[in-house]
């Protein structure tokens, strides 16, 4: 299989199953797994056959441009470090889904689980396969997005609601900051290539954005790794199910900062910040994160801050400088996913067969759960650091790097010690794991009664605690290879000369390996019986809790410096909110005509045409006139903004313009009648009787108001008349009207422009428009019309009633409808409109149409249907699902930019030819018009689904109106 297609289906293949996946019906446990597992399956089989060129050429690699205009391409790159993460992702992972098959319970929303877990699959093997760091950042945020999404898996929770939030924050916070770190080292680089990237370590160091680029990126690293002080979300985490937890903290998320420290360390490292910034955070970590993981009484809490501690490990050796250090840094990501793993799924086996994971009420589990409980204490001797296991060999090597000399200061000093500490610490909260659990006597008021859970459920445990004892015996030919080519990925030619024996002698690093085993055991025997009866936390860091401060800072952000800044500039009043919006227009065209001045062009001015003059003063007379009336006429102001729109199509018709004309006739003529629509269920404003004369303040307020809008119109104008009074620029016109038949394969320049040259542009603004379309259809699904809102008119109450009492009569059946008429014509518009439409699509490519204003022709369509036949009538006749649309529309369109990609061409690339058809003959056919297909579905969508919400206030009202009415007749 060749590298750019094997490459892409590592990358494609995870999120293909997860939309496969979220179709699967509630209770397909088995299928579900099935898929997932496949998946899995596949993306380690892959990453085997990759394995082989990789060891031997040190990486291969894909690039698809994407938007090359400005340097952007999707870039894949697979080297050692890449290929070992991706054995991890894929093969935990695989393991995980075996596990979840047996642990979720059959109540629980299958199919999303599954789909969630897949695409958090899919973007953790983006980040480590990302040769472009713009798409490793894209990946980094989608990690955050879809950990959220499991994290709060269980929603009706509030413990897990708190959790994903506050993941999903902190993370997030640091997914910014490490886009501006990116942003800076492609401005230092001149590309965002990561082969670039990685050459360019001197031109790095050496800059002035240097430091402020290390600690954006930190943020960004040290947020995701859950590093201190950013550690305090990782155990609030632990409200998500326990296979998201295993694999989250083994293979996932909290290692891809880790991974980005490994993947920078030849481009970052050596330098005196870099050392003192993730060395105090890594140390802290170790050592805060292994004594708070001691005080903890739940199973997966006491893992949680296990884990902060070993990742702290892990950055400590990083920030070092020393090739050997990031030598055991990536030896020990190894070795800690696999026992870390291995532990979270014992403990939601002992969570799932005994119904708590509180060790104050658990103990003698052993002899009900021998198999579980041995397979537990192999792991934790390996998280422990016992001999004979790969915990030990990883440690070792710490320790060895921890007793060099490295820089001369206190930091540096410090490490030998603070080593030890936290490994007999480590050691202390392994043995409370074992004891606490497995012996002991067993309480008589557990929950369940335990037994050794399904074989398939146990596998993986058994599995990964075979890997942790077979590594431990055997490093050499088991992960040895895998090592070597992991670290000759990030450290080149600086590779230093290791071993991975088990006895290097009786040495320093042995002694203190010695030493941490007996003091974390004596330290466990002397506060064994403190920790069954402890209930207020840690001491000496009883009051530092992570949740309570992080509630305070957002408190004090959302509240206190949120609500200064909108009583500052914000007001519930929609003028002076337009009044700052034009004021901030007004000083953002002032500063450039001071700097430059403004002078008109060298064009010739054509000769003022009398009727275009007398359009423009009519429709400048019906904007004011619609301004003077909005307060208390709205309907009045409706239809003289309705005539101004008619002045501009004219407008647009007398310069040549009909693609724009035929735009701003169907938008008038929807808005319109949405707007209507609106206003019905608006309360009514009424002039006072006697209204008291305007006070000074209130006439001063007018006219600022009236000043500010008269210079702002009168400068854009003066602004637009200047731009018009000159050339146009060579390289913006002449290139669209030069090719746009030779390149977009259309005669229609603007069409050609929005669906193929522009169409990254239209691709985001129908996602926009497709987010603003959601964003209606829910505020309005939360409106309630006023109380004094406008009563049905008498002909309305008829037409109602009648709909009640025969849900099935079409508009004339009866003779009393009001519209019977309109009804009847309105009905046989509706497949005119519908050929219209088409016909507007169709043609777009070459003559003044298009998606858009197909979409909105047809539109029309479905609002005339509404007013003529109402909601339920329509609706019971048609299949009504705008949702469905845009999301068809906005997979159409990226999938027409996508299909580029198969062909080697950047992302939305069209390709235009003619087609020969039978009778018919030769027939203009592009790309394009797929992309304008995706258009017009999300347009379509978008508008049906504002016009649903509106129409069915309606119906809402009625219902409110039939409850009042039985209310009273109960009374």
């Amino acid at each position: 299989m060749a590298d750019d297609v094997l490459l892409g289906v590592l990358i494609v293949l995870p999120f293909a199953g997860s939309v496969l996946a979220a179709t699967f019906r509630p209770n397909a446990r088995n299928s579900e797994a099935w898929l997932a597992g496949g998946v899995a399956l596949a993306c380690l089989v892959l990453a085997i056959v990759a394995y082989p060129a990789i060891a031997e050429h040190g990486a291969i690699r894909s690039s698809i441009d994407w938007v090359p205009s400005i340097g952007l391409t999707f870039s894949l790159r697979m080297d050692g470090l890449a290929a070992m993460f991706v054995f991890l992702v894929s093969g935990i992972g695989l393991l995980v889904v075996f596990y979840a098959r047996y642990y979720m319970s059959p109540e629980d929303p299958v199919p999303r689980f599954f789909a969630f877990f897949l695409a958090f699959m899919g973007s953790m093997q983006g980040v480590v396969l990302s040769g472009d760091l713009i798409l490793l950042v894209f990946f980094w945020e989608l990690t955050s997005i879809f950990s959220f999404l499991l994290i709060g898996y269980w929603h009706g929770k509030a413990s897990a609601r708190d959790g994903a939030r506050m993941a999903l924050t902190v993370t997030g916070i640091g997914g910014l900051a490490l886009l501006v770190s990116v942003l800076l080292i492609g401005h230092i680089v001149g590309s965002y290539d990561l082969d670039r990237v990685l050459a360019s370590g001197d031109a790095i160091r050496s800059h002035s954005l240097y430091v402020p680029m290390l600690v954006l990126l930190l943020l960004g690293a040290l947020t995701k790794s859950a590093q201190f002080p950013f550690h305090f979300w990782l155990p609030h985490a632990m409200a998500a199910p326990t296979p998201v937890s295993a694999y989250l903290h083994s293979a996932t998320m909290v290692k891809a900062g880790v991974f980005l420290l490994a993947r920078l360390w030849p481009v970052l490292s050596g330098t005196p910040e870099w050392f003192w910034l993730v060395g105090l955070a890594g140390m802290a970590s170790l050592l805060l994160g292994a004594f708070l993981a001691i005080f903890q009484h739940d199973l997966k809490g006491l893992l949680a801050y296990s884990t902060i501690s070993h990742l702290g490990l892990i950055t400590m050796l990083l920030s070092l400088g020393s090739p050997l250090g990031a030598v055991a840094a990536i030896f020990h990501m190894m070795n800690h996913a696999t026992f870390k793993a291995s532990l979270f799924m014992a403990a939601g086996i002992t969570d799932h067969e005994a119904g708590t994971r509180d060790m104050r009420k658990l103990g003698g589990l052993f002899r009900a759960m021998p198999i579980t409980g041995t397979l537990a204490m192999v792991a934790s001797a390996a998280m422990a650091g016992v001999p004979l296991l790969n915990g030990f060999l990883s440690k070792e090597m710490f320790f060895a790097q921890a007793i060099e000399t490295h820089v001369d200061s206190i930091l540096d000093v410090a490490q030998p010690y603070v080593a030890v500490l936290a490994s007999a610490f480590a050691v202390t909260y392994s043995i409370r794991f074992i004891h606490s659990v497995y012996f002991g006597r067993k309480p008589d008021d557990l929950p369940h009664e335990p037994h050794e859970p399904p074989f398939w459920m146990g596998f993986p445990i058994l599995f990964l605690v075979l890997a942790c004892l077979i590594v431990g015996i055997v490093p050499g030919l088991t992960v040895g290879p895998v090592l070597q080519t992991a670290a000759q990925s990030v450290l080149g030619p600086r590779t230093p000369q290791y071993s991975l024996a088990i006895w290097h002698g009786f040495n320093l690093p042995l002694i203190m390996s010695a030493a941490a085993l007996v003091v974390g055991a004596l330290l466990y025997l002397a506060m064994r019986s403190y920790l069954r009866r402890c209930e207020e936390g840690p001491p000496l860091l009883r009051r530092l809790d992570g949740q309570r401060l992080f509630e305070r800072a957002l408190v004090t952000v959302s509240w206190k410096w949120a609500r200064f800044l909108e009583g500052l500039a914000s007001t519930r009043r929609l003028q002076p909110q337009l009044l700052l919006l034009l004021a901030a227009a007004l000083i953002a065209g002032l500063l450039p005509l001071y700097a430059g001045g403004l002078g008109l062009g060298p064009l010739q001015l054509s000769p003022v045409e009398p009727a275009l003059v007398l359009v423009w003063v009519t429709g400048g007379a019906c904007a004011i006139g619609a301004a003077h009336q909005a307060k208390y006429h709205r309907l009045v102001a409706l239809l003289l903004l309705g005539v101004a729109g008619v002045a501009v199509c004219i407008t647009f018709v007398w310069f040549s313009a009909p693609d724009l004309a035929l735009t701003q006739l169907l938008v008038e003529v929807v808005t319109t009648v949405l707007l209507l629509l609106g206003l019905r269920w608006q309360p009514k404003r009424l002039e006072e009787a006697n209204p008291e004369p305007a006070t000074l303040k209130t006439r001063l307020r007018r006219e600022r108001d009236l000043a500010v809008a008269v210079i702002v119109g009168i400068g854009l104008s003066v602004l637009a008349f200047a731009a018009m009074t000159r050339p146009l620029p060579e390289t913006i016109a002449s290139y669209f009207l030069e090719r746009s038949y030779t390149e977009g394969g259309g005669r229609n320049v603007v069409n050609v422009i929005l669906v193929d040259f522009r169409g990254f542009d239209t691709l985001g603004e129908i996602t926009v428009l497709a987010v603003v379309a959601l964003t209606v259809f829910a505020l309005l699904r939360r409106f309630r019309p006023a109380p004094e809102s406008m009563a049905s008119p008498e002909q309305q109450r008829i037409q109602d009633e009648l709909d009640e009492a025969e849900p099935d009569r079409k508009p004339g059946d009866t003779v009393s409808d009001y519209l019977l008429v309109p009804s009847v014509t309105m009905q046989w518009l509706f497949p005119v409109i519908i050929v219209m439409a088409a016909y507007l699509l169709l043609r777009g490519h070459d003559l003044p149409g298009g998606g858009f204003v197909a979409a909105i022709a047809m539109a029309a369509a479905f609002i005339l249907q509404y007013m003529a036949s109402g909601a339920r009538w329509v609706e019971d006749r048609l299949r009504v699902l705008p949702v469905h649309w845009m999301g068809l529309g906005l997979l159409l369109a990226a999938g027409t930019g996508l299909g580029a990609w198969l062909f080697g061409y950047p992302f939305l690339t069209s390709h235009s030819q003619y087609v020969d058809l039978p009778v018919v003959g030769k027939v203009p056919t592009a790309t394009a018009m797929l992309f304008d297909l995706g258009v017009f579905s999300v347009v379509i969508g978008a508008v049906v689904l504002m016009l649903i919400a509106l129409a069915h206030q309606s119906i809402r009202k009625r219902r409110a109106e039939r409850a009042k009415a039985a209310a009273e007749e109960d009374v």
